[in-house]
């Protein structure tokens, strides 16, 4: 049988999506100049995409003459992980974590420098680790979180060592450090928050890779300190990890 033949693209918003795609992935505004050089095309035509994107709301004119992206490109991609319906397909994964662990299991998403708790299951200890659904923390120092930020630290390094704020005294605020807890994350396969947000809550994370192969979404476990098992954190790690690969097999 003959291939089916090439599609027909739209120059105009193939073009269009390439300029908002080097400005998610900036990790600063980009000048129209600079911004033309890098994909290539005429720097009216960059000009011209640029205004209408801004137009839509999507990019936005800094005061130093450099454009980004704007929440409404974050808005379309949350959006997109909702419709995914992430709960559904980490229903199983999670319910499986809880039962093996007896702690509080949580799917997040990443929402610019911070996590989202979009569904948990709640331990049925008497001590236990407690977050709302909807709730969030800041990305560098919760499990899942720090899954998320490891698998795209070479686009978030920049932004991120500049709101490493404190919380407890185990809290990373360095850079030097970050990037020493990224690599081992990415050596293992799992983040671990060893009491950063919170004191004495601990807590694992596992990035799932969505059918994109972009990785804004976690599984993780939750505990308090006592409640560590004598395998150690490595062996919540391990379940994790494991949870979030199979999810991410299912997606991709």
């Amino acid at each position: 049988m003959p291939a089916d033949p090439a599609p027909k693209l739209d120059s105009t918003l193939s073009k269009g999506l390439l300029i908002l795609e080097a400005l998610v992935a900036a990790n600063a505004g980009i000048g129209v100049t600079a911004l033309s050089v890098q994909l290539g095309l005429t720097k009216s035509n960059t000009y011209r995409l640029l205004q209408t994107l801004k137009a839509l709301g999507y990019v936005k004119h800094n005061h130093d003459k450099t454009y980004s992206a704007t929440l409404k490109t974050w808005q379309v991609g949350r959006q997109s992980v909702e419709n995914l319906n992430l709960r559904e397909v980490t229903a199983e994964q999670m319910n499986q974590l809880a039962s093996d662990t007896g702690e509080t299991i949580y799917l997040a998403v990443r929402e610019n420098l911070s996590v989202i708790y979009v569904n948990k299951i709640d331990s049925l200890k008497p001590i236990r680790s407690w977050n709302p659904i909807g709730g969030s923390a800041p990305i560098h120092c919760v499990g899942t979180g720090k899954a998320i930020l490891a698998a795209n630290y070479a686009q978030l390094r920049d932004n991120i060592k500049h709101a490493l704020s404190k919380h407890t005294e185990k809290t990373i605020t360095s850079v030097s450090a970050l990037d020493a807890d990224m690599a081992l994350t990415l050596q293992r396969g799992y983040a671990v928050d060893s009491g950063e947000f919170r004191d004495r809550i601990l807590s694992v994370g596992a990035a799932i890779t969505l059918p994109d192969h972009q990785t804004s979404a976690a599984l993780g476990v939750s505990l308090p300190d006592v409640n560590l098992p004598a395998k150690g954190i490595e062996s919540l790690g391990a379940l994790v990890a494991r949870a979030a690969a199979s999810v991410s097999a299912r997606l991709i």
